[in-house]
């Protein structure tokens, strides 16, 4: 049928939503996209203000709540404009969400690794960390994996951009996706699915491999510690990453790592609800909770917000 695009644009299904249930799902999802944004902002701005968080740990930190502000508003908006409506994208519009969703996930998955290879180091060589991972390095590390990731996905939307769209327009799914959109092609899409399969395994396993492997060490490492405090203490400081790394590396396996029909739609758009929406609530909550330096850092803005309005009520009387 050649390369001729009749498709111009899609008609996105959304979630499988009864009308008594629309106006409560977009209620949850905007409450919980708006604490993502403004959890993630926090952090940055609280890295950014906290001398002591100006290390290569808290830095990572920063730039995973920078990709998670723009991750989870590649999707939000129009999954909520689809909730109360169902809604149309264009196809240039739909590639530009495939590319800009799995390069920040891509681009999130190096991260971690990064942050792995980071705790090891602090952990396992404290007395060289300064030395290895030092400020100018974290910042290179980070540029790469940034350029890495979107690099990498471009090539995989130069070959969808070479499908063809003859009918019907329908996605089953909240947004474009890439195996909902490859259903709807009349293209030969064999060889696109291989490359997308190849590709997901080479960056979700890849990086997953180098984070499972930092963090063997790490444990090793943890239990020839003599005292049982200090234990506590190495662990303490790798404990919120190793559960960030554990519910988004399990959410992406199990919708992308598998067969292509091995479970329903409805299925993986629960999954990419949580994936999409909860997830980046969550790893600032987690790093926050979790981490005795950042409930330091937190804890001496607010007394310090306190102070300052204090001051200002007293200069006025």
């Amino acid at each position: 049928m050649g390369n001729q695009t009749n498709v111009i644009d899609f008609l996105l299904l959304g979630l499988p939503l009864g009308p008594e249930l629309r106006i409560f799902f977009f209620l949850i999802i905007l409450s919980t996209y708006i604490l993502t944004l403004t959890a993630n902002i926090a952090i940055i701005i609280l890295v950014r203000l906290d001398r002591r968080l100006h290390t290569p740990m808290y830095l990572l930190l920063s730039h995973l709540s920078f990709l998670e502000i723009f991750y989870t508003s590649t999707i939000v908006p129009k999954m909520l404009a689809n909730i109360l409506q169902k809604t149309r994208i264009s196809l240039a519009g739909c590639l530009a969400q495939i590319y800009f969703y799995f390069s920040l996930g891509s681009t999130e998955f190096f991260l971690l690794g990064v942050m792995a290879v980071d705790r090891y180091i602090a952990i396992c060589n404290p007395l060289r960390y300064a030395a290895i991972m030092n400020v100018k390095v974290c910042l290179q590390t980070t540029a790469a994996c940034w350029f890495g990731a979107f690099l990498s996905i471009l090539f995989l939307i130069i070959l969808l951009s070479k499908l063809s769209f003859c009918g019907p327009n329908l996605i089953n799914h909240f947004f474009c996706d890439i195996s909902p959109l490859l259903q709807l092609s009349c293209s030969d899409t064999h060889m696109v699915e291989i490359v997308v399969f190849l590709f997901a395994c080479n960056i979700i396993l890849s990086s997953f491999l180098l984070t499972i492997i930092s963090f063997v060490l790490i444990v090793s490492t943890i239990l020839r510690i003599p005292s049982q405090k200090g234990r506590q203490k190495a662990f303490s400081t790798c404990a919120s990453h190793l559960t960030v790394v554990v519910i988004l590396y399990g959410t992406v396996i199990f919708i992308y790592v598998r067969p292509r029909f091995a479970y329903p739609m409805d299925i993986n758009k629960c999954v990419g609800v949580f994936n999409t929406v909860v997830t980046p609530l969550l790893n600032p909550l987690i790093y926050c909770l979790r981490n005795n330096e950042v409930k330091l850092a937190v804890k001496k803005q607010l007394s310090r917000y306190v102070m300052g309005k204090i001051m200002s009520q007293s200069n006025i009387f």
